[in-house]
């Protein structure tokens, strides 16, 4: 455990050093700048994080790559297990396999829930209006193919997560691959490997719900609100703060059932305003199709041309679904069940609801409406331009959307970030990390998108390094154990219970 705190120390302590020094000297000559100040300092270390962490092989990042060929690698592996058991899915998210009496903290369909919460959200709604923005319309069609692909991946890591998972004396479960990249690997006889990619795992864990689980979310939700109601930046970073603490300090089975709520329905009303959107539009939908295949293939005067295209695209996918870095893996880890192959079937639904379905909505309209021509708008705010054009309404509703779309991946986030902090730390420091997140609360909603978009890729797509390494490393125990699950589904011999 030492060992740990040492390493995560010296990660952070020259950084963190610099940064006191500079607030302390610029608060001293001038009180009134210190939010200027935050933002200055956050985004130079962002800068300077870019260059080692987005290093690219032939004008890609290498991260791209890494995602896209495993992602390729799996569902080959497993024979396209993310068409094949599709169904299947559904029927499991249902309830029909649902046993009371199996170990865990959350139904399937919570945990579902729960790590939607953590998806569906702003990566939908600010996501895609930033790459067709910065990619062209081109990049949805590689997003929804990163999504389609990244649904075998979601399924091996879940799969994992619940196979490797641990339960506390008094029910609690600890999964995720922190423990499965440790346990999983240790059984292999790579005991030192698995350990260095748990803890590397971590670390980048708690970077991302910081960054892209927090610090996004409250950026972009502050943009929509403000809009609408006349409140600064430090008063809604406060206000936010405030109701995340509420909810976090519960734990899991609160997030949970927070989560349950709060999803099903912000999806169901933003996927009828969009379909509206699209319906009233029906014959301008052919041509916004032609205009995403075509800039897939032959981009316009966008960033990188075709390889800008494809970057975006696939950023935007990870960002918004997740497949492949991990994150959903811990709180699918929780969901009572003592099929670990279930819960991974359970989990491939989540990169096509959020990015086949969701993003694609989002896309159809603000490619429909020709927003994303606007230079003057961004993310969250040129959606909202989109929607406005047809149902004028609608941009207040989609502020109140948006906060609760914020708010829940917060919450989530909280969770897979205090996971990973507990596999470092020990139960015992989970306040310090609660604390942490809080106060992250508030800086996300003064400092600029710009920063807070890199900061929250870099963390999120790196834990992609370490998750997507051991998911190759284990994927035949993965295969094995899918095969003995579908010939009892095959055969008819799982108990159902309604």
């Amino acid at each position: 455990m030492r060992q740990r705190w040492l390493l995560f120390i010296v990660l952070l302590a020259l950084p963190t050093a610099a940064i006191a020094q500079e607030a302390a000297q610029e608060a001293t000559d001038n009180p009134e700048n210190i939010l200027t100040l935050i933002d200055r300092i956050f985004s130079g270390l962002v800068a300077a994080m870019a260059q080692v962490l987005f290093f690219s092989l032939g004008g890609i990042p290498l991260i791209v790559l890494w995602l896209i060929g495993g992602a390729l690698f799996f569902t080959l592996r497993l024979k396209f297990i993310n068409f094949r058991a599709f169904k299947h899915a559904l029927y499991v998210i249902a309830g029909h396999y649902d046993n009371p009496d199996e170990e865990g903290e959350l139904t399937h369909f919570q945990a579902l829930s729960a790590a939607l919460s953590a998806t569906v959200g702003l990566g939908n709604i600010a996501g895609v209006a930033i790459a067709v923005q910065t990619g062209g319309p081109g990049a949805v069609f590689w997003m929804t193919l990163a999504g389609l692909f990244g649904m075998t991946s979601k399924f091996v890591e879940c799969t994992l997560a619940q196979k490797y998972r641990t339960l506390s004396a008094d029910g609690r479960v600890s999964g995720g691959p922190m423990y499965y990249l440790s346990r999983g690997l240790a059984q292999r006889g790579l005991r030192p490997l698995g350990q260095g990619l748990a803890v590397l795992f971590s670390i980048l864990c708690i970077g991302g719900s910081l960054g892209g689980g927090n610090m996004f979310q409250a950026n972009q939700s502050f943009s929509a609100v403000s809009d609408i109601i006349p409140i600064s930046d430090w008063a809604y970073g406060l206000i936010l703060a405030f109701l995340v603490g509420l909810v976090i300090i519960g734990g899991i089975r609160r997030i949970g059932s927070v989560a349950a709520a709060i999803v099903p329905s912000m999806c169901l009303l933003y996927v009828l305003a969009a379909l509206w959107i699209i319906l009233t539009n029906i014959s301008e939908v052919p041509s916004a199709f032609a205009t995403i295949i075509s800039g897939a293939f032959t981009p316009k005067a966008v960033e990188g041309g075709f390889i800008g295209v494809l970057i975006q695209g696939i950023r935007r996918a990870v960002f918004s679904n997740e497949a492949g870095i991990g994150s959903a893996a811990i709180a699918h880890a929780a969901a009572r069940t003592k099929e670990p192959v279930r819960e991974g079937i359970v989990a491939l639904l989540e990169p096509f609801i959020d990015t086949v379905i969701v993003c694609n909505m989002t896309a159809l309209v603000v490619v429909i409406t020709g927003v994303y021509q606007d230079l003057d708008r961004t993310g969250v705010d040129l959606t909202a331009a989109a929607f406005g054009t047809v149902i004028g309404w609608f941009p207040i509703l989609l502020s109140l959307a948006v906060f609760l779309f914020a708010f829940s991946t917060m919450i989530s986030w909280s969770y897979y970030g205090e996971r990973a902090w507990t596999y470092l730390f020990g139960d015992q420091q989970t306040q310090i990390y609660r604390v942490i997140f809080v106060l992250c609360v508030f800086v996300g909603a003064v400092v600029n998108l710009g920063s807070v978009l890199d900061f929250s890729d870099m963390m999120l797509l790196t834990m992609a390094f370490p998750n997507m390494l051991g998911g190759v490393i284990l994927s035949n125990e993965v295969a094995a154990d899918l095969q003995n699950y579908w010939d009892r589904l095959q055969r008819g011999v799982m108990p159902i219970y309604k």
